[in-house]
């Protein structure tokens, strides 16, 4: 899982070869959820509340470097690395 981000201890990834439609992976300790670009939303996963708002708060502004690196990692590219929160 390559890994464009880290800030307060939370994990951002892409998966390469993935499905649609597309998302996103944040990790944060032994949490982990599976967020949606366009929607803008957690659709799988257990973070906790404050580490999600985070994300969240944080895929809002890099919402486009998201789609660029989702089609980065579809076509198997490297990937960009993406600004942390803080």
């Amino acid at each position: 899982m390559p890994e464009v981000c880290r800030f307060l201890g939370i994990i951002i990834t892409f998966n390469y070869d993935e499905h649609n439609p597309p998302h996103f992976h944040a990790r944060y300790g032994e949490y982990e959820g599976l967020f949606l670009i366009k929607e803008l939303r957690m659709s799988e996963g257990n973070l906790p509340k404050k580490v999600k708002n985070l994300v969240l708060e944080w895929a809002d502004e890099h919402r486009e470097d998201l789609m660029e690196d989702w089609n980065l990692a579809r076509e198997e590219q490297p990937l960009k690395k993406i600004e942390p929160l803080v």
